[in-house]
């Protein structure tokens, strides 16, 4: 039946002689339609995904004193993004943000070969007086 389909169909593509039906341009027309209507895709984030953890290495914890807070964060958070999402969370007044993105690293086992994935982490720097309790 393929073989026979294939000779009696046109370039077309449909049984009916190659001409389109008007529904069969209506339909086309309506996905041009809504692909043209369709936003450019932005990433979006949930809130609640800003802030991964508390960065918790020797160093992130003696800035504690000087109110500076480490927090691994979202790669694509912004400082505007952290500063909310921390003063949702912890009720402070944050003064400032610092962001820095760790690389990834190359790293080997054996003859296997592969990477320790990279990080964004956020510094936040607290009003004096203002402590988070870091779990």
């Amino acid at each position: 039946m393929s073989l026979i389909n294939k000779l009696f169909s046109t370039k077309g593509g449909s049984a009916s002689g190659g001409k389109k039906t008007k529904k069969e341009e209506a339909k086309k027309e309506s996905i041009k339609e809504e692909k043209k209507a369709e936003a450019p895709k932005k990433q979006i984030i949930l809130e609640s995904k800003i802030l991964i953890s508390s960065h918790t290495a020797e160093k992130a914890l003696m800035d504690q004193k000087l109110n500076h807070y480490v927090f691994k964060v979202s790669p694509a958070a912004n400082k505007i993004m952290i500063a909310n999402e921390v003063k949702k969370n912890y009720n402070v007044k944050v003064i400032k943000v610092n962001i820095v993105n760790i690389p990834k690293k190359a790293r080997r086992v054996g003859r296997t070969k592969g990477f320790r994935a990279g990080y964004k982490k956020a510094i936040v720097t607290l009003a004096s007086g203002q402590t988070i309790e870091l779990k």
